[in-house]
Formats: structure tokens, C-alpha cells, sequence
């Protein structure tokens, strides 16, 4: 009989089974390229997931008592019962995994636990569980306490958004071209290569989970241009190779920004506000960056 802690453990050795066969074949394929594969990307990724896996059984989450209080209150109590009460627990699954996506994108607090997830410089399926440590200490899951609210079960609520980064596995790969009118409605590799890439044009775009169908409502879906490669980590890339370094630098960061803030109202800015503001003016958000590189003149021929 399949536990869910035993389904839980044969999807995780599954997922880095199929990391590790990737990254033997592009070892391979990359051998003689002037940008090699690189191992330690994969090792620190296996790093975040075996600390995220033994912090779980720690009563840590900020989360489970917001949940608590929301199911005390809900509003109706659902029972999935048909086919339609399962796609609209999809879809407002994945309203809601959009706003978290976002947000952790634009608000430099959630931003120092998400940058770990994209501070690989290679874009490869072992990306995808380097989630950082800190995720369940920051209550990023609140953004799913509607659904709570509304009467959904709060394991059942963990469960699909479990299933939306089971989804998400396939997408962090640089092999897949794009998959025609799919990419009209779903998150593919496409999407999602933009999403991690530290490109100006490409910054803060294509949030949704299992669909893009938020981000074009919304307008910060954005396609993959041949003529503008995928440059892959973050804008300042981590070039670290000490896994406590990459799951802390930016809390660091956001630390040393708010001790030296001069008032209250200027460190609650830098936690509230997006990553790259700074109280002095030299920001380099992704606004700031955007309108920088609008700046620059084009050079000759473009």
C-alpha cells in the first residue's frame, strides 16, 4: 500500500534520478564546449532539497496557523465530487500560485528565499528543487489561504500546489524548442527559460505554474526571441560555490541594508519593495535596469 510519505519519496528519488541522466548527457554533449557543464550547480541543488527535506519535520511554518484561523472561519466547506470542482481547484490554484509567483519576485522579503531558486548560472532540470531553505519560515504559503478561506482542506491545497512544481519539473531545460499553440495557454520550457533568464527584456515575466494564461491577463507574459538568448542566474550572478552562501547571501544582503536603512519607514522599504531599490537613488530594479538599457545607444549595424 502506497503512504503518501512513500509517494512523496518515490517521485523525489525520481525527479533527481532523471536530473542526474540529464546532467551526464549534457556532461557529454558540452565536453568540448566553450561553456562546460557544471557539476557543482547540480551538487548545491541536492544540497536545498536534502535541507528542505529534513527542516520538514520541523514545526516551522508560518503558514499553518494562518491556514488554521482560515479553515476556523471558512466559508463554505467543499467537497471535490465532480470533474468541474477539480478544475476550478485548479484554477484557482493557479490564480493564486501566480500572485505567490509574482510576488516573490517584487517584494525583496519572499525575493531572498526565491533568488536560491534562480541563482543557477546553467539552466538545467536539477534547477528546479533549489528552492532555498527558508521558504516555510517566510509563510510564502499565505497566498494559498483563500482557498482555505473558501473551504478547501489546507492538505488539499498543499497537495496541488505539490502537483503544480511536480509540473514544473519538465520546464527547466534548455533542450525543448517550442511546443506551437501550447504556449498560448501552458508554462513550457520556452515560458520558462525566459523566466530564469537574467536578460533585461526577459526580467519579472511568465509567473504562472502550469499555465501562462495569468501572465498574458496580466501583462507580464513574455516570448522567447531567437535573437535574444537566454542569459541564465541572476543579474548579479552567484558565483559561489559554498551552498550556505547561496541559500543566505541575499537575507544577508537584506539584513545589512535594513541595519543601515537611518529610519524605520527606509527598512521597511527595503523589505517591502522590490530587490535592486535602495534609499540612495542607485536602484536596479528591474525598472531601473529596464530604463538604463533603453538608455544605451544601439551599437552600429542593429
Amino acid at each position: 500500500m502506497f503512504t503518501t510519505g512513500k509517494i512523496a519519496l518515490y517521485v523525489t528519488l525520481f525527479v533527481v534520478g532523471v536530473s542526474l541522466i540529464e546532467a551526464c548527457m549534457l556532461t557529454r554533449r558540452q565536453r568540448d564546449s566553450a561553456t562546460p557543464f557544471d557539476w557543482y550547480e547540480v551538487w548545491i541543488s541536492l544540497t536545498d532539497l536534502a535541507g528542505r527535506k529534513l527542516l520538514a519535520f520541523l514545526p516551522l511554518s508560518l503558514a499553518a496557523p494562518v491556514f488554521a484561523l482560515a479553515w476556523d472561519h471558512r466559508i463554505f466547506t467543499v467537497t471535490f465530487n465532480s470533474a468541474l470542482m477539480v478544475f476550478l481547484l485548479f484554477i484557482g490554484q493557479e490564480f493564486c500560485y501566480y500572485w505567490y509567483h509574482r510576488a516573490s519576485h517584487r517584494i525583496r522579503f519572499f525575493w531572498a528565499t526565491h533568488a536560491v531558486h534562480h541563482s543557477p548560472n546553467q539552466l538545467t532540470l536539477s534547477s528546479a528543487y533549489r528552492l532555498g531553505l527558508t521558504g516555510k519560515l517566510t509563510g510564502s504559503a499565505i497566498f494559498f489561504t483563500p482557498l482555505v478561506w473558501l473551504g478547501v482542506r489546507p492538505d488539499i491545497v498543499l497537495a496541488t500546489l505539490s502537483f503544480n512544481l511536480l509540473y514544473q519539473f519538465w520546464l527547466h531545460n534548455t533542450w525543448t524548442p517550442k511546443l506551437g499553440w501550447l504556449e498560448y495557454v501552458f508554462n513550457t520550457p520556452s515560458a520558462h527559460r525566459v523566466h530564469h533568464a537574467s536578460n533585461v527584456d526577459y526580467l519579472d515575466a511568465n509567473f504562472g505554474g502550469v499555465l501562462v494564461v495569468f501572465d498574458r491577463l496580466f501583462g507580464t507574459y513574455v516570448e522567447e526571441r531567437a535573437d535574444e538568448p537566454c542569459r541564465y542566474g541572476l543579474t548579479t550572478p552567484t558565483r559561489s560555490r559554498n551552498p550556505l552562501v547561496v541559500e543566505f547571501e541575499h537575507w544577508v544582503s537584506l539584513a545589512r541594508d535594513v541595519a543601515s536603512a537611518g529610519s524605520v519607514w527606509t527598512a521597511v522599504r527595503y523589505v517591502i519593495l522590490p530587490p535592486g531599490w535602495r534609499a540612495d537613488g542607485l536602484c536596479e530594479t528591474t525598472e531601473s535596469l529596464r530604463q538604463k538599457n533603453s538608455a544605451v545607444p544601439a551599437s552600429p549595424g542593429r
